[in-house]
């Protein structure tokens, strides 16, 4: 059974990727937010412009070397495959990622840079290669998105650095794909300051983990593809249901416009570029959705193709 990341797992991953990683900023949103007190963790900063170099990071340092020696891979729609890219790189092994045939082509043109191979399947293929833990035709190490326990350690480094960087938080607002993230912060969270409330945030358009919550075991939902592809699915992982209903405090869900709207506030008001997923913390803080208080939006990543960007930017919908 997966398990929840033990702080001691998480201070031994910060040790582990620190100096490989950036310590991200958290800066305060410079806009009347009524009364909301708003910050942003700026993971859109790390040098594959996404989060999931901490995890990768933290995964491959693991490895034994006559374990990758063949390689690893993963299934990813871009992000963790540029971070497992990044990492193989800098171990000097290959690197395959099998993606959903919809990957939007910045981030496989990013994959490719960083000497990652890819392979398309169906997005129904894809999520059965992350389900299944792997695909038996392929050789290496693989590497889970989300559901792995270094993974989500590396990824509660974020918890503890905004803890020592802002005190008395009410509540802290995570987009979820998969739960990686969301359940990693939660677990350091939890350990360190308990009174902070961890919510994931959806997208209407793919908004499992909400429709779960309120039924009381996973529950599937219609998944419709937008501009936002850095989170989302028809489902919740069944491993990790468990720990994001006893992790989270609850899923709010906001609209295709609302993350649009908050991608273009970034850029306008605080000069960060997001992607769609990037954006989803700040667009549930900005509706309001999350009660008052002193609150740290994830703004996850910045692979945002710049077509889409620029269509956001004179303010239309991708």
């Amino acid at each position: 059974m997966l398990k929840a990341a033990r702080l001691a797992d998480i201070e031994a991953a910060r040790a582990r990727i620190a100096g490989r990683v950036v310590r991200t900023p958290l800066v305060r949103l410079p806009m009347d937010t009524g009364n909301r007190d708003v910050y942003l963790k700026l993971e859109n900063l790390q040098p594959i412009g996404s989060f999931k170099l901490r995890g990768a990071t933290n995964a491959m340092a693991l490895a034994d070397d006559n374990v990758i020696a063949n390689g690893v891979y993963t299934a990813s729609a871009g992000n963790m495959a540029q971070g497992v890219a990044w990492c193989a790189r800098e171990r000097g092994v290959k690197c395959t990622v099998i993606v959903p045939d919809q990957a939007p082509q910045t981030k496989l043109d990013a994959i490719e840079r960083l000497g990652g191979t890819i392979v398309k399947r169906s997005f129904d293929e894809w999520w059965s290669v992350i389900v299944n833990h792997g695909d038996p035709t392929m050789n290496g190490l693989f590497i889970h998105p989300f559901a792995d326990e270094a993974v989500m350690a590396g990824n509660g480094t974020i918890g503890l650095e905004i803890l020592e960087d802002l005190r008395d938080i009410d509540a802290v607002i995570v987009p979820y794909g998969g739960g990686g993230l969301s359940c990693g912060i939660a677990a350091a969270l939890h350990a360190l300051s308990p009174r902070t409330k961890v919510y994931a945030v959806e997208v209407e358009t793919a908004a499992p983990l909400s429709a779960s919550l309120a039924a009381g075991s996973p529950t599937k939902v219609n998944y419709t593809r937008t501009f936002i592809d850095g989170m989302g699915s028809a489902t919740v992982s069944d491993e990790m249901w468990p720990l994001a209903q006893s992790l989270l405090a609850g899923s709010t869900v906001v609209t295709v416009k609302q993350i649009a709207d908050a991608v273009k506030c970034l850029a306008d008001r605080c000069r960060v570029i997001a992607e769609g997923a990037g954006a989803a913390s700040l667009a549930a803080a900005l509706a309001g959705n999350i009660e008052a208080g002193r609150i740290v939006c994830i703004v996850s990543g910045g692979n945002i193709d710049s077509a889409k960007l620029s269509t956001i930017l004179a303010g239309n919908l991708p």
